[in-house]
């Protein structure tokens, strides 16, 4: 199985960036595009050749990927910012983003132009402990990512189809999140956005009326209701009092036309309840605009909790065909996401998608004599992956 892709690490090298301005956001682009066009454009340099031509089309920045050029022997009076990545930073291309940090060597890919899977972390902060959080929080004063990811939406290219925003907890600092979503409506108007959100600030009328008042014209909330017994969803966020909150703002976000996902994460707690938790939704919630049931990424908190987490996904795939029945039969919008084709039903097969991000999505070996494989959402690459027993290639005479 393939690694994912590192996005996020150390500098080998870094000249001319200032300090003192901290995170440094900049755009790499081809060094045979012709002049930058912005500021924070620096060309991306594979080969001396690239050296020559970002000089004549005239950046003064650059980003050398590997050690196939040295960067000492580019001269400061013409190239005067570099920052030197290492080899595995190979799938930098035209117009993808980066944030830096010159002090500390840190960086991280923001953004890639040709995936489909671009999200912003917006924190490392949050309200929950969700038993399976795959992005664990943590208690610190990150208040500067907003402020680096407005100065990372104008380098986006506007034909971006969507894009993520995740925690922590974005709403936490509710009033700066706004800010963030304004800039997307206003620099990328064409751009769907889809926040991953506990939904509770929804129960507070200030922050549903702030949301629905930036009037993007494409924004989604995706919120979890991880079953229909309060109790079981508030233990498996580690919240008293959490369930009430989520559907209280999930209904405020409702009457005032906003739209909302629900997402329900399948593991040993949840999914023997999935018929129940789907009957629910159906009855209380049709009118949310989708319901997303997933499949359990082994990483981050579910690791530590293994032992009450995991169940193999054969072990729950006819009650999950059932709860997608009842859902679909109500017409509630209904998607499958992280579980492979062959441990679903092949009923469900339609509500099946190529969910995980390209960036930690993977196959097994067997996967490759398999029929369905171009449709199948595959395998996350993150943690230590566990397999169902149920894991076969599909072959053309099993259909």
């Amino acid at each position: 199985m393939t690694v994912p892709l590192p996005l996020r690490g150390s500098i080998a090298n870094v000249r001319g960036f200032s300090d003192s301005s901290g995170w440094h956001v900049i755009r790499t682009r081809s060094p045979n595009g012709g002049h930058p066009a912005h500021d924070a454009d620096a060309a991306l340099i594979r080969t001396s050749e690239d050296v020559d031509a970002a000089i004549a089309s005239g950046f003064t920045s650059g980003v050398i990927v590997g050690g196939a050029v040295d960067a000492g022997r580019v001269s400061p009076n013409v190239l005067r910012n570099l920052i030197l990545l290492p080899s595995g930073c190979d799938y930098l291309a035209d117009g993808d983003v980066l944030g830096f940090h010159p002090s500390s060597r840190r960086y991280r890919t923001l953004y890639r132009r040709s995936s489909t899977h671009n999200s912003f972390l917006v924190t490392e902060r949050c309200n929950h402990l969700c038993l399976m959080c795959s992005q664990p929080p943590r208690d610190v004063d990150d208040g500067w990512i907003m402020d680096e990811i407005k100065a990372a939406l104008p380098l986006l290219d506007p034909a971006t189809k969507i894009l993520g925003f995740t925690g922590g907890e974005p709403l936490l600092d509710w009033q700066s999140f706004i800010g963030v979503l304004e800039a997307c409506r206003d620099v990328l108007p064409s751009t769907a956005a889809h926040v991953l959100t506990n939904g509770r600030g929804f129960a507070r009328r200030e922050v549903v009326s702030a949301w629905a008042d930036v009037r993007h014209p494409s924004l989604t909330a995706g919120i979890p209701i991880y079953a229909a017994v309060d109790h079981v969803h508030d233990y498996v966020v580690q919240s008293r009092g959490a369930f009430d909150e989520t559907v209280l703002g999930v209904l405020k976000l409702k009457d005032r036309g906003q739209r909302v996902e629900i997402r329900v994460v399948l593991h040993a707690i949840t999914a023997p309840r999935i018929v129940e938790t789907c009957r629910w939704l159906a009855r209380n919630l049709p009118f949310v605009d989708h319901v997303a049931l997933m499949g359990l990424e082994n990483t981050g908190f579910a690791l530590a909790n293994a032992g009450v987490l995991w169940i193999d996904p054969l072990d729950y795939r006819e009650n999950l065909a059932e709860g997608v029945d009842l859902l679909a039969a109500a017409g509630v919008p209904v998607s499958i996401y992280n579980l492979p084709r062959c441990v679903l039903t092949k009923s469900t097969w339609t509500y099946a998608a190529q969910s995980i991000s390209d960036w930690k999505n993977g196959y097994l070996e067997q996967c490759d004599r398999c029929v369905e494989r171009p449709q199948c959402s595959g395998f996350f690459t993150t943690g230590r992956p566990r397999h169902s027993r149920a894991i076969v290639p599909i072959l053309a005479t099993a259909l």
